[in-house]
């Protein structure tokens, strides 16, 4: 699992993460709570994984990754699903 940052990505928008990550990585996990509707998902080559946290604080995030995780296991390519608190 790589972050944003990590990657050099910091200052891509979405739809250019979207494309990126689809060469490098199964999955996405974005906190964008609205990405379902400001992406065109159809055709992107990755698994998505919403989650849904009062904030992008890993306090926040840490209690959904057992949720993540289980999600993953079933993930498939242009899929999209929405963990939460």
């Amino acid at each position: 699992m790589r972050s944003v940052p990590e990657m050099g990505w910091a200052s891509k928008s979405n739809g250019e993460l979207l494309e990126l990550a689809a060469g490098r990585f199964d999955a996405f996990l974005p906190i964008d709570r609205g990405i379902q509707y400001q992406q065109n998902l159809s055709n992107v080559r990755l698994g998505i994984i919403a989650m849904q946290a009062p904030s992008n604080d890993i306090g926040d995030l840490r209690p959904l990754m057992p949720a993540v995780n289980r999600t993953l296991r079933d993930l498939r390519a242009g899929e999209f699903k929405r963990v939460s608190a």
